[in-house]
C-alpha cells in the first residue's frame, strides 16, 4: 500500500491559503491537517513552505495520437504536461482517424492507459456522418462533445446551420464548440493573397482569423445554445468583444460558459514581429486591448476556466510561409509559469489562478473525486515555487517537437513537482514515470 505524506505545504484551495500537512495513501487524500509529522509512512515530501495546488486539469489538448505522432504522442505530451503542473487532460478529437464513434475513442482510451502519466479523456467529435450516433453517446464515456464550428476544413467541419441546429437540440452532453465562421476567414484569406500572394505576411493572421470571424460564430453557438437549452462550452475565446456574450454569474448557474487558452494572456500581435509562425494558432493571437479584454473578463467572471490549447508541431513545420504552416503551439510546459506571471506581477491571485484552472474544470465537466485538495479525493496535486524560477528553452523542452515559443524567457515562478493519483511524478525537473494515469470518470446525468 503506497504512502505519501507532505509536510509544511502552503495549501492554495477553495478560496483560503493554509499551512498543513497531507496524508495521501493509495493514490487518495486520506488526511489534511498541522503536525502529521510522526506518521509512519513509505516517503515524505517536506515543502518547506512552497504552494501546494490542485493540479491544472487542461480541458483542451491535441496530444497529436494517433496520426501525427511525428509532433507528439500521448506518452510525450503527457510528459511535457506533468513538468508544467498538468494532472489531467481532456485531448480534442481531430486526429486520424478523428473520433467520431465510440470504437474510435475506445482505442484512444486504450493508448493513454498504457502510455499517459497524466490522467485523460477525449472529446466525441461531430461531423455530418455521425449526427444519429451523437445523439445516444454515454455521457460519461467522455467529457464532452466538439463541435467545429471553423479551425477545420476536413470531415470534422461543421458550419451549416441545419447541423447545428440537430447536435445543439439533441446532444446528451456538454458540447464544445470551436468559433470561427469559415466563409469570412476564406474571404479575407483571398483579400490578403491579392495583396501579398501566398507570402502573407504572419502579422496579418489576425486580420485574417478576424474578431468578425469569431464574435459571428460565438454568437450563433449562444443563440442556438439558448433556444434549445444546450449545455454549451465555447473554446479559446480570443476578442475583447466576445467576452459580453457570457454571463457572469455564479459558475454554478451557468448554461452556457467559456474558456480562455494561456497563449491568449501571454501573447499579442505585437509578437508576430519576432516569433512570425511559430504563434500562428486558430483562433489568431489579436491585440493588447483584446489580451487586457480576456484577462478582465477572467477576472469578472465572464469567462470560467484557463486552458493550454497545447498543439505541437515540429520546428521546421513553424518555419515556413503563411499557407503552410500549421495552426498550434506546444504550451503545456510552460502554461502554469507563465500564469505565475500574473501572480508576480499582483494580477492574478493564487486562489484565482487555482479556481480557474482546477476547481472551475471540475465544475463545469462534472469531473468526480477531482479539482480540489479534499480528504477522498485523488491527490492530483502540484508544488510551486514563487521564489525561485528559471528560464525556458528549446533545449528543455519535453513535448516530442522539441521546441517553445517561450525560448529564451525568464520566469519568476516554477513548478517544483507533480503528484498524480498519489504518485510522485515530477519532481525538481526530474519526470519520475512508473504508474500510470486514469481515465477521468463523471458524475453526470444526460445533457
Amino acid at each position: 500500500m503506497s504512502t505519501l505524506l507532505i509536510l509544511n505545504a502552503k495549501i492554495v484551495n477553495e478560496n483560503s491559503i493554509v499551512e498543513s500537512d497531507v496524508y495521501i495513501r493509495s493514490g487518495r487524500i486520506e488526511k489534511i491537517a498541522k503536525d502529521l509529522s510522526s506518521m509512519k509512512v513509505l516517503h515524505v515530501l517536506d515543502l518547506k513552505g512552497k504552494y501546494l495546488l490542485p493540479g491544472m486539469i487542461d480541458e483542451h489538448v491535441h496530444f497529436r495520437e494517433p496520426g501525427s505522432t511525428q509532433r507528439g504522442d500521448i506518452c510525450s505530451e503527457s510528459r511535457a504536461a506533468v513538468a508544467g503542473g498538468i494532472t489531467t487532460f481532456f485531448d480534442m478529437p481531430n486526429t486520424s482517424p478523428a473520433v467520431v464513434n465510440s470504437q474510435i475513442l475506445e482505442e484512444k482510451m486504450a493508448l493513454a492507459a498504457e502510455k499517459s502519466i497524466a490522467n485523460y479523456s477525449f472529446y466525441h467529435g461531430a461531423s455530418h456522418q455521425n449526427l444519429e450516433e451523437i445523439k445516444v453517446v454515454d455521457p460519461l464515456s467522455c467529457c464532452g462533445l466538439k463541435v467545429y464550428m471553423g479551425g477545420e476544413r476536413g470531415s470534422l467541419l461543421l458550419d451549416d446551420e441545419t447541423s447545428l441546429r440537430q447536435v445543439f437540440e439533441h446532444a446528451p452532453m456538454l458540447v464544445a464548440t470551436h468559433c470561427e465562421d469559415m466563409p469570412t476567414i476564406i474571404e479575407n484569406e483571398e483579400s490578403y493573397r491579392q495583396i501579398y500572394g501566398d507570402n502573407i505576411p504572419f502579422e496579418m493572421h489576425p486580420k485574417i482569423r478576424s474578431e468578425e470571424a469569431c464574435y459571428k460564430a460565438s454568437s450563433l453557438a449562444v443563440d442556438l445554445a439558448k433556444q434549445y437549452d444546450t449545455r454549451l462550452h465555447v473554446l479559446h475565446v480570443s476578442t475583447a468583444k466576445e467576452v459580453n456574450l457570457f454571463s457572469d454569474s455564479d459558475l454554478s448557474e451557468k448554461r452556457i460558459t467559456a474558456e480562455v487558452a494561456s497563449h491568449f494572456l501571454s501573447f499579442t500581435d505585437e509578437d508576430y514581429a519576432s516569433l512570425g509562425g511559430l504563434i500562428k494558432t486558430n483562433p489568431a493571437i489579436k491585440s493588447e486591448v483584446d489580451r487586457a479584454g480576456l484577462i478582465q473578463g477572467l477576472m469578472d467572471g465572464n469567462l470560467d476556466v484557463i486552458s493550454t490549447n497545447h498543439a505541437p508541431s515540429l520546428l521546421s513545420e513553424k518555419l515556413g510561409s503563411y499557407f503552410e504552416v500549421p495552426a498550434g503551439m506546444p504550451m503545456a510546459q510552460c502554461a502554469l509559469p507563465a500564469l505565475l506571471e500574473h501572480y508576480q506581477d499582483g494580477i492574478f491571485t493564487l486562489e484565482f489562478i487555482v479556481e480557474k484552472t482546477s476547481h472551475n474544470v471540475a465544475k463545469l465537466f462534472d469531473i468526480k473525486e477531482r479539482g480540489y485538495i479534499r480528504e477522498g479525493y485523488w491527490a492530483d496535486l502540484v508544488v510551486i515555487d514563487t521564489e525561485n524560477g528559471f528560464t525556458a528553452s528549446n533545449e528543455n523542452a519535453l513535448s516530442k517537437c522539441g521546441w517553445t515559443p517561450f525560448d529564451g524567457v525568464s520566469f519568476r515562478s516554477s513548478v517544483y513537482a507533480t503528484i498524480v493519483n498519489g504518485n510522485l511524478v515530477y519532481i525538481n525537473d526530474s519526470i519520475r514515470a512508473g504508474e500510470r494515469g486514469k481515465r477521468v470518470e463523471f458524475d453526470r446525468e444526460s445533457n
